[in-house]
């Protein structure tokens, strides 16, 4: 379908781009207030922590959810049902009196406000021409890009000027406006199908057929297991920023967005290295980058020398080597399937997701006050990514195209 015919395009990439970029902003918004939080809720850094695992954990299981239901449902009554779920548990987040209440309704928040995620993807290939793809989804990551730039700062003056509890109550606000944009611009792009099966048997079928695939299971682990630090990261930043190196919350939302751009960068640089190097190439050179950078936080957070300066460069450099390895790693995994990709696409964010919330609890389970717990996390996730890749023996047969790398970018900047 041309895009063209329907509705002008800007408002197009427009309205999927908020979509796609419900995640970043409901992860990268409240970190500022982690401190604040505990202090509202009366527990621990730690505590609040596990309300970002339970978040990873809702997109990981969502993503597995809404493929078949955009199948067989047509695309948005699902996202009506998604996007009304992440508003009510929004609403619960802002009124939560216990830091057990807010990790039950961010694992709500997260399974509704997926359905962005997976639909935007989905709805790119229904709207628009298939040689257009690529271009699509490379002006949709300009678009997602802004958002682990600026939600960091936006929370952090939220935060200190009205209270933590409003973050919640801006993201129901955004929420309403995306609501207005599908039901007054976004056309239904896929009508209802009554005949695709959502017998549990059904899908985990087609589940079991794509992890028969060797490329399929080299490439989604080793790149999940990397992309796995950048969630420890996002989860230990907040205690290591605003407690140990006692930075502002705005000051902390600068520095976020500083190590956003790294990744946000190298991404773009990806595509002009795909021009003349393998994915497969870029990969293991970034792979090793990553672990040396990766050693190097470890080595200074070990010897008590951890500073802010010094840790953000190195968690910058370390970002950017994920740019190149992510959207390499998942192209490369999907590179295999032709009209089971949405199964294989679900089953890798599954994977992902899955890696990074345990990742991202195993920081606040290690927590003993000092940065070593997320550096060691993230070096960890380096070490072992490069150990899988480096000893698999398996040979890759199938070659990742530069539109599918140039996808699974945008799916990267959805998670950060």
């Amino acid at each position: 379908m041309n895009a063209s015919k329907k509705q002008p395009q800007f408002f197009l990439i427009l309205i999927l781009g908020l979509l796609a970029a419900i995640g970043p902003l409901s992860i990268d918004m409240y970190l500022p207030a982690f401190p604040s939080i505990a202090k509202g809720l009366n527990t621990t850094v730690a505590s609040v922590m596990l309300s970002l695992s339970s978040f990873f954990i809702g997109i990981s299981f969502g993503q597995l959810i809404y493929g078949p239901l955009l199948e067989r449902y047509g695309r948005k009554n699902p996202l009506y049902f998604g996007l009304t779920l992440y508003a009510i548990s929004s609403l619960a987040c802002a009124t939560a009196m216990s830091v057990e209440t807010l990790i039950i309704f961010r694992f709500f928040q997260a399974l509704g406000g997926c359905v962005g995620m997976v639909a935007s993807r989905a709805m790119v290939r229904d709207l628009f021409d298939v040689k257009d793809n690529a271009k699509v989804f490379s002006t949709l990551m300009l678009v997602i890009a802004v958002s682990p730039i600026i939600a960091p700062s936006l929370g952090g003056l939220i935060t200190t000027y009205i209270g933590w509890r409003y973050i919640f109550i801006m993201l129901i606000i955004v929420i309403a406006m995306i609501v207005a944009g599908i039901y007054f611009l976004l056309p239904n792009s896929k009508q209802p199908d009554p005949s695709y099966s959502l017998k549990p048997k059904a899908i985990l079928t087609g589940f079991a057929a794509i992890l028969k695939h060797p490329q399929f299971i080299l490439y989604a682990f080793s790149g999940a297991v990397a992309s796995a630090g950048l969630y420890a990261f996002i989860s230990g930043s907040p205690y290591v920023f605003l407690e140990i190196f006692k930075a502002t919350e705005q000051h902390y939302g600068w520095g976020f967005a500083f190590v956003a751009s790294g990744l946000i960068g190298s991404s773009q640089l990806n595509s002009l290295f795909l021009k003349k190097y393998t994915s497969q190439q870029i990969i293991k050179v970034a792979l090793l980058s990553q672990s040396v950078i990766a050693i190097l936080l470890i080595s200074i957070a070990l010897l008590g020398l951890s500073e802010l300066f010094s840790t953000l460069i190195l968690v910058f450099f370390y970002l950017s080597c994920q740019g190149f390895i992510f959207p390499n790693a998942s192209a490369l995994s999907m590179a295999s399937f032709g009209h089971n990709a949405g199964n294989a696409s679900a089953l890798l964010g599954f994977i992902q997701m899955s890696l990074g919330a345990f990742m991202s609890a195993m920081v606040s389970v290690l927590h003993n006050g000092t940065t070593v717990p997320m550096t060691g996390v993230m070096a960890f996730c380096s070490i072992a990514a490069t150990s899988i890749l480096l000893i698999a023996k398996k040979k890759t047969v199938q070659p990742a195209s530069i539109q599918l790398v140039e996808e699974e970018e945008v799916e990267m900047i959805n998670t950060l």
